[in-house]
């Protein structure tokens, strides 16, 4: 779960890294539209600050999001006031509604500790959609695809602040952690520094089709450049 201070260079950083969060959402709508294309709500699980949710929001007439995280729905709402926004946990959270849409992305789905808890998370999504809803999931890497020793490195400079983001990633019996160390140096303030760990389950392909279906989700695995996107369409 990222803390107050990563909250405040998430979305910095990650832009420099090359991340497209406008075409990302963009490439998910055309996923969901295509399966549903009179949908009109969205619930965006582990939204973050919302990047992804802001795009959303120029498509469908309801949008919501859900994030374990309160320094990420701080940053959220002040980006999208007018979201209904939750702080609860993916495996248990209740709303009390349905949506047509519930994506979950950038991996958060494997912060979960097992195929257990990863089917609950997705029966959790069946509970909050319409009968015939779409749910978007992007995963973690699969574990003949991950890198252990894996390191990344970037500085980003806006103006009088500069930060740099160096991580690891290693292969541990539950899964993969990633430790990430974060130096923000200020023109006013100086220099400061923290780190943050974040655990990922491994989980297989076929674990998480098996998941889906469990669910009951009709699962299609779109591969792309990255990590790739499961589809899953409620069954009934």
């Amino acid at each position: 779960m990222y803390g107050t201070e990563a909250a405040e260079v998430y979305d910095l950083l990650h832009r420099a890294r090359g991340k497209n969060f406008e075409d990302e959402a963009e490439a998910v709508l055309e996923l969901a539209l295509g399966r549903r294309p009179a949908a009109d709500s969205l619930l965006d699980v582990a939204c973050g600050t919302g990047a992804h949710l802001r795009v959303f929001g120029k498509r469908f007439d309801q949008v919501a999001g859900v994030d374990l995280s309160a320094a990420m729905l701080e940053l959220a709402g002040a980006r999208l006031p007018e979201a209904e926004l939750t702080q609860a946990d993916m495996r248990d959270f209740s709303l009390g509604r349905r949506f047509d849409v519930i994506t979950c992305l950038f991996c958060s789905i494997a912060y979960v500790r097992s195929t257990g808890e990863l089917e609950q998370a997705l029966r959790g999504f069946a509970r909050h959609l319409t009968p015939g809803g779409v749910t978007v999931v992007e995963p973690w890497w699969f574990p003949e695809r991950f890198t252990p020793g894996y390191i990344a490195a970037d500085v980003v400079r806006e103006g009088g602040r500069t930060v740099s983001r160096v991580s690891h990633a290693s292969r541990i019996p539950a899964g993969s952690r990633m430790e990430v160390h974060y130096l923000v140096a200020e023109e006013d303030s100086g220099v400061r520094h923290f780190r943050e760990e974040h655990l990922y389950s491994l989980f297989s392909r076929q674990e998480y089709e098996a998941a889906f279906d469990r669910a009951g989700f009709d699962v299609e695995y779109v591969p792309d450049a990255g990590r790739g996107l499961f589809t899953g369409v409620l069954r009934g």
